[in-house]
């Protein structure tokens, strides 16, 4: 009994086009969904902290982040309530230790008031980071401050970045998985048009999207403007910077992929010899690899693998991960491709591929179980985290294309060999009619001819469409593969918004820190009070003394001694120390400099880390009059 297979007609196409509409809108919306502020980089403390009141102005305003970042004398904005810049905006790095920190010197004699910080940076993973809070000088205030709505990575051109960016991994997957589908498992395709189109089509894509992001690449770390996209002077910069250095590598990676495609589809298609064929095939297998792995590089040198833990390990392993993703989708286009747009691939060129996309698959799993650990780090963060939650549904609609590759494969069993010839008779039959238009003695002219041509690949067509209907092991494989690709377009989206999102390992360390940060930084300068009697003629009086910003590292200390009546006592010699007994630390002396009767100071005075600090104070009113008294003080 001879099955009958349905037909589709155009409906391979319209599916294909409804799936890529749908990925286009699923990257739209999760793009324009994201904060600008939720990239990679994470702040995780500040002082003045944000909603604090301190009672003097500080003198400088510091920022504490999550990992490494790159900033500009303009990147931290401190603005008074009228709007004027309060900063000397000379950004200082801080940071020690390990310790990513930031700050900007403030203008002395500011006024009370609310004051907002504005701050913007670039992370190492190549993503803009930016976001504002407030603190208040004396009592808080109205302030008319207004940020601007374009932020760095958001709005359109955040949008429009996120989409070059994925159509430059589509334009990939295409380049390297299309060349690498003809060389390992049809050799035959290099000759055939829509494959070569395909590929081509996949260089095309992947360098306008490079070019692209390079122009979109200032404004998108920047002011956010799309007017500033057509501003050249900002691409020196550009160019300077980790992700532009690897935008340009990859253009010109580009360049020799270009010679590598014009070789496959020009002198390996046309050679018959088998052992030139067999050794040209050894050296595009070569070459090819390498610029594939150069592409891949590119993004694994500005991205993600490039920072966080142990990047010496995951970036070749994000390298193999780009090529697993690229050989098993690209191969499934161009599958797709040769059982719609040409004559029928041969049953061997199929099971090789089925082979090929299960390695791809073993080396995605294992890439992306490792990736998955270092990103996610936790359980909680698996579950709780926007990134966990995009991998959750990268990881399910990785195992709906498995499970329908599995029935690929059971298509994939029952094929049976095609002759290669589809069409011949229906060629025949016109051109039979055209000799006997000839032998009738006819002249045909021009006209003529072109109807006779488009006759002949009409019935050509129909003739391969009737051929391929009624084989209805490949009419199931098709619709399989055509699953498959549908799943995969969604898939690369999701990748894409993937690889712009904040990892679950980062996330959850910002919100430790905020958390561990918030009880014990103290809002501005911290004071004490001692009394003393040294037992001596005016030896009764009280010590103050403040220290500025009662932070760990560097504080500004003043002392006053003043008599119980109020009025400065100008003591002989005044000795002070600071001792941290939950870790044994200490006592660390500091002698601070007479400044006039009754006040004594010692700027830098280092804190080395936060907790409750016991304070000494020696005073001495007299050659043999003097006594030591202590108070614990909060260093946050």
């Amino acid at each position: 009994m001879t099955a009958t297979a349905p037909r589709f007609g155009r409906f391979p196409v319209r599916v294909l086009l409804a799936v890529t509409v749908l990925a286009g809108t699923l990257l739209g919306a999760l793009l324009a969904g994201a904060s600008p502020a939720a990239a990679h980089a994470a702040l995780t403390g500040s002082n003045p902290k944000d909603g604090a009141v301190v009672a003097t102005a500080p003198k400088e305003v510091t920022l504490t982040f999550s990992e490494q970042i790159a900033m500009g004398d303009d990147s931290i904005r401190v603005l008074e309530p009228s709007g004027k810049r309060a900063d000397t905006a000379e950004v200082r790095d801080l940071g020690t230790g390990g310790t990513v920190a930031y700050g900007v010197a403030l203008h002395s004699g500011l006024p009370d008031g609310t004051y907002t910080v504005a701050w913007q940076a670039v992370s190492a993973d190549s993503h803009p980071v930016s976001g504002a809070f407030t603190f208040s000088i004396g009592a808080p205030s109205s302030t008319t401050v207004a940020l601007p709505d374009e932020q760095a990575g958001g709005g359109l051109v955040g949008f429009l970045y996120g989409v070059a960016r994925y159509v430059a991994y589509a334009g990939f997957v295409l380049l390297a998985g299309g060349a690498a589908f003809v060389l390992l498992c049809w050799h035959r395709g290099a000759a055939v048009r829509p494959v070569q189109r395909l590929v081509v089509h996949g260089w095309v894509a992947m360098t306008a999207s490079t070019l692209a992001m390079l122009l979109l690449r200032g404004p998108y770390t920047t002011s956010g403007s799309l007017g500033d996209v057509l501003d050249l002077g900002a691409l020196p910069a550009v160019l300077e910077s980790k992700t532009g250095a690897a935008l340009v590598s990859r253009l010109l990676l580009l360049g020799a992929a270009a010679l590598f495609v014009a070789v496959l589809f020009g002198a390996f298609a046309k050679r018959e010899d088998g052992a030139e064929k067999k050794d040209l095939t050894f050296g595009l297998a070569i070459g090819g690899s390498v610029v594939a792995a150069g592409i891949a590089a590119t993004w694994a040198l500005s991205e993600h693998a490039s920072t966080g833990i142990q990047p010496s390990v995951a970036m070749p392993v994000d390298v193999l991960h780009l090529l697993a993703v690229a050989v098993w989708l690209g191969g499934l286009a161009t599958l797709l491709t040769a059982l719609y747009r040409s004559a029928a691939v041969e049953r061997r060129a199929v099971r090789r591929f089925s082979t090929v996309a299960f390695v791809s698959v073993v080396v995605l799993a294992a890439t992306g179980l490792y990736q998955s650990w270092r990103q996610v780090g936790s359980w909680s963060a698996l579950t709780g985290t926007t990134y966990g939650q995009l991998l959750l549904l990268k990881v399910g609609l990785v195992a709906v294309m498995v499970g329908v590759a599995w029935i690929s494969r059971r298509w994939t069993a029952q094929l049976a060999e095609v002759a290669e010839a589809e069409g011949a008779t229906g060629v025949a039959a016109a051109e039979e009619a055209e000799e006997k238009d000839k032998d009738a003695g006819t002249s045909v002219d021009p006209a003529r001819e072109s109807q006779l041509a488009r006759q002949k690949a009409a019935v050509a067509t129909a003739e391969r469409k009737r051929n391929r209907d009624a084989d209805h092991e490949r009419s199931g494989l098709r619709r399989s593969v055509l699953a498959e690709t549908g799943v995969a377009v969604v898939l690369l989206a999701v990748t894409t918004v993937l690889t712009s999102t904040e990892p679950g390992r980062t996330e959850e360390t910002a919100k430790a820190g905020d958390a561990q940060a918030a009880p014990a930084a103290p809002a501005g300068p911290t004071e004490i009070r001692m009394p003393f009697d040294t037992g001596g003629p005016k030896g009764k009086g009280t010590v103050r003394l403040t220290l500025d910003p009662a932070l760990s590292g560097a504080n500004d200390m003043h002392v006053w001694i003043e008599s119980p009546d109020g009025k400065a006592l100008d003591a002989p010699e005044v000795k002070i120390s600071f001792t941290l007994k939950a870790k044994e630390i200490g006592p660390l002396p500091i002698t601070p400099d007479r400044i006039t009767a009754g006040h004594w100071t010692a700027s830098a005075v280092q804190i080395p880390m936060p907790g409750d600090w016991q304070v000494k104070v020696t005073v001495r009113t007299s050659d043999i009059d003097q006594t030591t008294i202590d108070k614990n003080i909060k260093i946050g």
